[in-house]
C-alpha cells in the first residue's frame, strides 16, 4: 500500500515489422479523408441514406450509393438480420482512406439498438443455401460448371474497406473474398469483431498478391465452417506468388477458428501463401483414431508440393487430431514459432518442434466455441455473484502474490517494518506455501513491493530496492528451485522517480508490465513490455492516472482475452465516510484507452479492516478466484486478508462490465 503521509509504498517487448503492418493496416482505415456517412435501418424510408431516418433498408442499396473511388467513406448498419446475399460495392476504397463497412452492435452510433448485425446469405424461403459461389460476398466464375453460365465477377470491388461489428452466415463462404480473374492484383481488408460461418470457409481470401504495409487483417474474429469435404476450412486462404514473399498475405490477431476437419485450409491451386497468426485459437472437433476418419490437420494444405505455404505462430493455441496435414501425401508445412504455441492432439500424433504438447483438456480454449456475444447485447439473466470477504485467519504484511507454481499453491510476499523510516536491511522477500504456512524460500535484501509471475519451472519475481532516499530500480528475480536465486535488473528509475508496485502478465504480443511511480503523479503507473521476462522497454507516453491526474496506484494486471485488466488502489470515502483507499478495475484492449468498471469500487474497506483495501493480487483455482488483498491505516498497522469470488478468473472481470452498462473511458497517452 502507499502512505502519502510517511512515503512508505509498496508498489513484452519487441513490435516488430509485423506489428507495424497490423497497426498500418488498421490505422489507414480511420486516417484520411473524411467521406459520406450512410445508414442502414429497417425502420429507415429507403430514401437517401444520409440520416437514420432516411437509411437504406437494405446493405446493398447503400454499398451501391457510395458516391466516389477517393475513400473515407462510411456505411452503418443498425442491428438486425439481413437476408442479402453476394453483397458488393459501388467503389473501392482509397490508400489512406479506407471505406467503412460497421455495425452499429453496441448502439454508440445513434442506431437506438444493440446486438448483432447479422448478413445471413440463406435463401429467405427455404434457409441455408449450400451452393458454390454463393455466400456473403460476391464472386463468381463462369465455367466453373455446366451450371455456372453467367459472366465471371471478382470480390475485388471490396479492396481497402474495413468491416466490423458483422455477423455472416447463411452460404458457402462467411467473410471470404475471391479475386477469380484479377487474382495477382494486391488486395486489403481489414476486419474486426467480426464472425463469419460458411458451408465451405468461414472467412479468408484467394488469391492476391502481397501488399507491402498492407496486409489483409483479421482481428478479433470467430470463424467457422461447417463441412470437412474438399478444401473446405474455417480459415480458407491462397495466394498468388510464384515465390515465397517476404512479408505475409494477411495477419489474425486474437481470432477464433472452429472447423470440423481444417482450422486453417490452405487453398488450391493457392501458389505461395504467407500468414502470420497471433494470439490466436485453433479448435477441429475431428479427434477419430487413425484407423478410422481423422481430420487432415489443423492447418492442411492438400497440394502435392508442400513448400508453398508459410505459417507463422506466436503465441498461440492449436487442438484438433493433428496439427499439419498434406492431403494424405508425404511433405512438411513451412512454419515458424515465437512465444509459447501450445498443442493438444490425439496422443498417437506428433507435436512439432517448437510447440509445447498439452496433456490436459483445454478447457479455456474450448469455452470459445460459442462466438461472442455482440458488443452492447443483453446477456441472460443469470444469478447475481459477489466477492465473498472469508473469515480466514490474517497475516501482518501488504505487498504479495498469490501463484500455482509445480502444483502448489504459495504467496510471494515482502517483509517491511510499519514505521516512517524502515530500514532496507530489515526488508526481504520470502515465498510461502500457502496450504502448509511454511516459509519455502528467502530472498531479495533490502526489497519490497514484491510481484510474480510463473513460467513452466520458472518462478519469476519483482521487486523495488530499497536506497537511502527511499525506493530506486525494479528488480528481477528468477528461480527454478525455490533456493538459487538470479538476480537482473528490470526497470529503471528516471532522475529523481521512485518505482514501487509492480504486476506482470502475458498478453498477445508477449509479456507486459504494469509498474508504479511517484511521477508524474503521485501515485500512477505506467507500462513496459518484454519479450523473453529479461529485457523490458519502457511504452513512452503511456501514464495510467486516472480521470484527471489522480492518485492511481498498486495496480495488478491480468490479460483474459481480449483485454488488459487492471485492479489499482484509488482515494476515496471508505467505511463510516471517512477518508481513505479503495480498489478499483479497468479493462483495455491496447493499453492506451480504458473502461472503468461501473461496478468501481470493487472492494472497500467494511467493519475491522481499517479504512484500506489496496495492494490486490490473484489467482484461480479449481474454477474460483481468490483476491488477497490488504487492510489497515497505511500508516501504523496492516494485513492481509482474502476474498473468494465463485468463479473462473474470466468471469470475475466479465462480471464487472455487464453488457448493456455504461463505462467512463479514460487514456494513457499524455
Amino acid at each position: 500500500m502507499t502512505n502519502p503521509r510517511l512515503g512508505v509504498r509498496r508498489a513484452c517487448f519487441v513490435v516488430g515489422v509485423l506489428a507495424a503492418c497490423a497497426a498500418l493496416a488498421a490505422g489507414a482505415a480511420v486516417q484520411g479523408r473524411r467521406g459520406v456517412t450512410l445508414y442502414v435501418s429497417k425502420l429507415g424510408d429507403n430514401s437517401d441514406g444520409t440520416t437514420w431516418a432516411k437509411a437504406f433498408r437494405t446493405v446493398q442499396a447503400a454499398l451501391a450509393a457510395v458516391p466516389d473511388a477517393k475513400g473515407g467513406h462510411r456505411i452503418v448498419i443498425r442491428p438486425d438480420t439481413y437476408v442479402e446475399a453476394n453483397l458488393f460495392p459501388a467503389r473501392k476504397g482509397a490508400r489512406g482512406a479506407y471505406n467503412e463497412l460497421i455495425g452499429d452492435s453496441d448502439g454508440s452510433l445513434g442506431s437506438g439498438a444493440t446486438g448483432w448485425v447479422v448478413l445471413d446469405a440463406g435463401d429467405p424461403a427455404k434457409g441455408f443455401k449450400s451452393y458454390d459461389w454463393w455466400g456473403t460476398f460476391r464472386s463468381y466464375q463462369k465455367g466453373w460448371s455446366a451450371k455456372h453460365t453467367r459472366e465471371t465477377f471478382s470480390a475485388i470491388g471490396w479492396d481497402r474497406w474495413r468491416l466490423s461489428g458483422l455477423y455472416a452466415t447463411g452460404g458457402d463462404g462467411g467473410l471470404f473474398w475471391d479475386l477469380v480473374d484479377h487474382s495477382g492484383e494486391g488486395f486489403t481488408v481489414v476486419l474486426e469483431d467480426c464472425v463469419g460461418i460458411g458451408r465451405a470457409f468461414g472467412g479468408g481470401f484467394g488469391y492476391p498478391s502481397v501488399r507491402p504495409g498492407e496486409p489483409i487483417v483479421f482481428r478479433r474474429c470467430t470463424l467457422m465452417n461447417l463441412d470437412w469435404w474438399g478444401d473446405a476450412g474455417a480459415l480458407a486462404i491462397g495466394g498468388a506468388e510464384t515465390a515465397m514473399p517476404t512479408a505475409p498475405h494477411a495477419l489474425f490477431e486474437d481470432c477464433t477458428m472452429v472447423a470440423p476437419d481444417n482450422a486453417v485450409q490452405i487453398l488450391n491451386p493457392s501458389k505461395h501463401v504467407r500468414a502470420h497468426f497471433k494470439g490466436c485459437r485453433f479448435i477441429v472437433l475431428n479427434f477419430s483414431q487413425p484407423h478410422g476418419t481423422p481430420s487432415t490437420g489443423i492447418i492442411c494444405c492438400d497440394k502435392a508440393d508442400t513448400k508453398f505455404p508459410h505459417i507463422e505462430l506466436q503465441d498461440c493455441t492449436l487442438a484438433g487430431y493433428g496439427v499439419f496435414g498434406t492431403g494424405g501425401r508425404p511433405g512438411k508445412i513451412a512454419y515458424t514459432t515465437t512465444g509459447r504455441v501450445a498443442a493438444y492432439v490425439q496422443f498417437q500424433q506428433p507435436v512439432p518442434k517448437g510447440m509445447t504438447r498439452l496433456t490436459q483438456w483445454p478447457v479455456d480454449l474450448f469455452r470459445h466455441l460459442q462466438p461472442p456475444e455482440a458488443p452492447g447485447a443483453k446477456a441472460p439473466a443469470t444469478p447475481p455473484r459477489k466477492l465473498i470477504k472469508l473469515a480466514s485467519p490474517c497475516a501482518p504484511g501488504m505487498e504479495q502474490t498469490p501463484v500455482v507454481y509445480k502444483g502448489r499453491p504459495l504467496l510471494v510476499a515482502c517483509h517491511r517494518p510499519m514505521g516512517h523510516n524502515p530500514k532496507p536491511a530489515d526488508m526481504y522477500v520470502f515465498v510461502k506455501d500457502l496450504r502448509t504456512g511454511q516459509e519455502l524460500s528467502r530472498f531479495g535484501k533490502s526489497h519490497s513491493f514484491v510481484s510474480a509471475f510463473v513460467r513452466g519451472d520458472e518462478l519469476h519475481a519483482f521487486a523495488a530496492e530499497y536506497t537511502a532516499d527511499w525506493t530506486g530500480d525494479i528488480f528481477h528475480f528468477v528461480s527454478t528451485d525455490l533456493k538459487t536465486w538470479k538476480r537482473l535488473p528490470a526497470i529503471a528509475r528516471v532522475g529523481g522517480e521512485h518505482l514501487f508496485n509492480t504486476s506482470v502478465c502475458r498478453g498477445p504480443q508477449g509479456y507486459v508490465m504494469a509498474y508504479e511511480s511517484n511521477a508524474p503523479v503521485q501515485f500512477c503507473f505506467k507500462f513496459a513490455r518484454s519479450a523473453d521476462l529479461a529485457t523490458w522497454q519502457k511504452l513512452d507516453g503511456l501514464v495510467f492516472a486516472g480521470t484527471g491526474r489522480e492518485y492511481s496506484a498498486c495496480p495488478v494486471l491480468r490479460y483474459v482475452a481480449p483485454y488488459y485488466y487492471v485492479i489499482y488502489l484509488h482515494s476515496g470515502k471508505v467505511f463510516g465516510g471517512k477518508a481513505g483507499w479503495v480498489s478499483y478495475l479497468a479493462r483495455s484492449r491496447d493499453l492506451v484507452t480504458w473502461e472503468l468498471s461501473p461496478h468501481n469500487p470493487i472492494l472497500t474497506p467494511t467493519a475491522g479492516e481499517g479504512i484500506n483495501n489496496s495492494d490486490v493480487d490473484l489467482f484461480e483455482v479449481d474454477g474460483n478466484t481468490y483476491l488477497y488483498y490488504a487492510t489497515g491505516d497505511q500508516s501504523s498497522w496492516g494485513s492481509v486478508r482474502t476474498a473468494l469470488f465463485p468463479g473462473t478468473m474470466a468471469e470475475f472481470f466479465t462480471h464487472h462490465f455487464p453488457n448493456g452498462a455504461g463505462a467512463l473511458r479514460i487514456t494513457t497517452r499524455h
